[in-house]
């Protein structure tokens, strides 16, 4: 890492992007080096500029925070990523370090110090919202273990997502995608479409307006 923390912005508002590049704009050390509107261009930007830290937004069209995440963390293992979320539930939380992420910020909190969290996490560190800084378990023995790729394929499904447009999403065949989907029912014991829904929203997996 060199001496100035290179960020990418990653939200698909762009007044809230201009908002974040204003503040960090503003601190010493820091450099936003891009920005992206989506979970792809996240992924796209995030292999072209390398950057140390990532702040992403949890809920983006396409590919979502997470799922961005977990895609970017193939190529660049050492980045650090900063996931900025609505949701104060522990299930989110744990989503979101599954994925990869070192820091959990809630992104409706006038007080966050977003400067301050990028540079710990630049550092190694896990950040997590002092809101949020209640013990959880990372998981439920009783939770099915599914992989970051079933997980990715169970959030996409779970957004009513068809096996085309999913595998067009992550790079797959479409018959990938339905192995992924059959190896998913299986897992969780479930045999229809709703009940993979149900199952996604209540563990936090995906978020449903």
């Amino acid at each position: 890492m060199t001496t100035e923390i290179r960020v990418l912005l990653a939200d698909d508002h762009s007044l809230v992007r201009k908002g974040f590049r204003r503040l960090l704009d503003d601190e010493p050390g820091i450099k936003v080096v891009g920005e992206a509107c989506n979970g792809v261009q996240a992924v796209e930007l995030a292999r072209s500029l390398r950057p140390d830290v990532i702040v992403m937004d949890m809920s983006m069209p396409g590919l979502n925070g997470n799922q961005a995440t977990i895609e970017i963390l193939k190529f660049l293992p050492g980045v650090g990523v900063v996931i900025l979320s609505m949701y104060e539930e522990a299930n989110y939380v744990r989503n979101a370090m599954k994925a990869g992420a070192r820091g959990y910020l809630l992104k409706n909190a006038s007080e966050v110090d977003l400067a301050a969290a990028i540079k710990n996490v630049a550092r190694g560190r896990k950040v997590i919202d002092e809101k949020l800084q209640k013990p959880f378990d990372m998981q439920h023995e009783s939770e099915p273990q599914l992989t970051p790729r079933e997980r990715q394929i169970l959030q996409l499904i779970a957004e009513a997502k068809s096996t085309r447009e999913i595998a067009a999403l992550l790079d797959l065949s479409a018959n990938t995608v339905a192995v992924h989907r059959a190896n998913i029912m299986d897992r969780l014991g479930v045999h229809k479409t709703a009940e993979l829904v149900l199952y996604a929203v209540r563990s936090g997996i995906a978020q449903i307006p």
